[in-house]
């Protein structure tokens, strides 16, 4: 069922390190042509990490797993190409479609073809209001039964971020803070809220990796590290802004799988592009340490 490069499936078979990538980024989260810029980018980065690029999506059907630059740039420019998380997976590829992957669906494509680290911009949560709308990424419910380790700048900002890490603590997901003792908010290094547990380098994420698998718990890990500090947007000054996206997006009764990409997208237009340089930004740091933590994990 999946189709596998040759470069990926090469690479698998010695046990050299992989590192998975996301395609909804690409496809619903970043205008043209800065997403297939970035999606580019984000693999040299994985490469010169010593480590070898698996983008994820779903062409003509099939999960594929590593994408040639003619498929990023479909997944960039083709306004069919459906956002798909778990629940999606069966239509699209029953019907023969193109599909781009979210972080839940990402993880799980990654974890059937053997891929232990996936480095994408943030994760999906507990949206705000959640307690009258039900509104639950998906994401959380995958990394609490696929065993990815999942690099991110934290949570998307326009979430409820406490309710997100109550929600990984009853899930039994450990929630790592590289480098810092406070959670990360996406575009922000802060969010007032504490990080569950601090790592410090690759080797330390790697060492909970195996930890938490030899022990037979099954399940993702979520490493969160902060954007790089020279281009983050303060915390005071993006919640007024997501504040001001969410009064839009309510008004337009926007909901459940269009609210995110929504919400980025009017982020951008209000912040004149400053929050498309800092998501850009985000993600090419976490490549870089998701190279590293790959390389560590397949030394062993």
């Amino acid at each position: 069922m999946l189709t596998i490069t040759d470069e990926v499936r090469d690479a698998l078979a010695s046990g050299r390190p992989v590192v998975a990538l996301e395609s909804t980024i690409i496809s619903h989260g970043m205008p043209y042509p800065a997403n297939v810029e970035m999606a580019r980018t984000v693999e040299d980065i994985v490469r010169e990490g010593g480590a070898v690029p698996a983008t994820i999506a779903v062409l003509h059907g099939r999960p594929t797993i590593g994408l040639s630059p003619d498929d990023l740039e479909l997944l960039a420019s083709d306004t069919s190409v459906i956002k798909v998380s778990i629940r999606d997976l069966p239509y699209v590829v029953s019907r023969g479609l193109h599909g781009a992957t979210t972080v839940a669906s990402t993880m799980r494509l990654a974890a059937l073809a053997g891929i232990g680290v996936f480095v994408t911009g943030g994760l999906g949560g507990v949206h705000r209001g959640a307690e009258t709308t039900y509104d639950v990424s998906a994401d959380l419910t995958e990394l609490s039964t696929t065993s990815v380790a999942v690099v991110c700048a934290g949570v998307k900002s326009i979430l409820d971020i406490g309710l997100t890490l109550e929600k990984l603590e009853t899930l039994g997901v450990p929630v790592l803070g590289y480098g810092t003792d406070e959670f990360p908010s996406f575009f922000s290094r802060s969010s007032g809220f504490g990080a569950p547990m601090r790592v410090d380098t690759p080797a330390d994420v790697a060492a909970l990796m195996r930890a938490k698998w030899d022990l037979g718990l099954d399940g993702g890990v979520v490493v969160a590290n902060p954007i790089p500090a020279d281009a983050e947007i303060p915390a005071d000054e993006i919640g007024a802004i997501i504040d001001r996206a969410l009064g839009d997006m309510d008004r337009l009764g926007i909901r459940g799988k269009d609210a995110t990409p929504y919400l980025l997208g009017r982020i951008v237009e209000i912040t004149d592009g400053e929050s498309l340089t800092a998501n850009i930004a985000l993600v090419e740091h976490n490549a870089r340490l998701g190279a590293a933590i790959a390389r560590e994990y397949a030394a062993g």
